[in-house]
């Protein structure tokens, strides 16, 4: 009987070996090119700790104007998320290439694609120059945040489905709309789920951001009041997000108990 000899578990190819060396390569090549030195980390370390100290103790004096900013995050962030969670559905489903013919899948993932090809803050920039300042620039903005997410993870989860569930509702004579509500919605709806509630913890984040460029929420005061100097005000704006987004997080974690139980 010939000897069976065991291949080892991770053999290197040459072709992975230089990747490796092109990738270790670059990276030098970068850190040379951006100017990176021991000495700056060492002076950014000490302005960080001086910046630290002017932060404590937090100043909650103007508590008002914060949780005035902080409703308005989380406005931006509900309305976003929800409208955000509805036009990715229809998007989704066009998007799944199981599903759809070819001309209709790919003009869904371009537009999905399009809607991913930009930071949220950017898109907000856009938004606010048309128009204007306000919530309703931050809204439009994590929309298309929210259809970039969602309408990709959807649809790639629709093209995972066991296609058995369809034939047999389709055997039955079933139309379009009722095999994709009995035999297609059934099978992903707790990933559906999961989805919507990260997005939803993620556009609670990014409501903070957009404010910074003039699209609402809590991130005015806080850029506001980095202009200023108040370092002790940016650190109480910066815990009451970070408040808010363990909140949040707990909320997302529970919302996906309750639907995957």
């Amino acid at each position: 009987m010939a000897a069976v000899t065991a291949a080892a578990p991770f053999a290197a190819r040459a072709w992975a070996r230089a990747g490796w060396i092109a990738l270790a390569l670059y990276v030098v090549y970068a850190l040379s090119t951006l100017e990176f030195s021991w000495q700056r980390m060492v002076d950014g370390a000490d302005h960080g700790q001086k910046f630290l100290g002017r932060m404590l103790p937090p100043n909650f004096e103007n508590w008002q104007a914060i949780l005035k900013g902080l409703k308005e995050s989380l406005e931006i962030a509900v309305l976003a998320s929800a409208a955000g969670i509805v036009i990715s559905l229809p998007i989704g489903l066009l998007a799944a290439r199981n599903l759809m013919p070819a001309a209709v899948s790919w003009s869904a993932r371009a537009l999905i694609a399009l809607c991913r090809a930009f930071h949220p803050v950017i898109v907000a920039i856009v938004f606010v120059k048309a128009i204007g300042f306000g919530a309703v620039a931050g809204i439009m903005a994590l929309i298309v945040a929210s259809i970039g997410f969602i309408g990709k993870l959807f649809a790639e989860a629709i093209e995972e489905i066991s296609l058995k569930q369809v034939e047999a509702v389709r055997a039955t004579g079933a139309g379009f709309m009722n095999v994709i509500l009995f035999a297609v919605l059934p099978q992903v709806l707790p990933r559906f789920i999961g989805f919507a509630t990260y997005q939803f913890d993620s556009n609670v984040r990014n409501s903070t951001m957009v404010g910074i460029v003039g699209a609402g929420g809590i991130g005015a005061p806080l850029f506001v009041a980095f202009q200023r100097f108040d370092y002790d005000v940016v650190c109480a704006i910066l815990i009451t997000i970070i408040a808010v987004v363990f909140a949040s997080e707990v909320l997302s974690t529970r919302i996906q108990k309750v639907f995957a139980a």
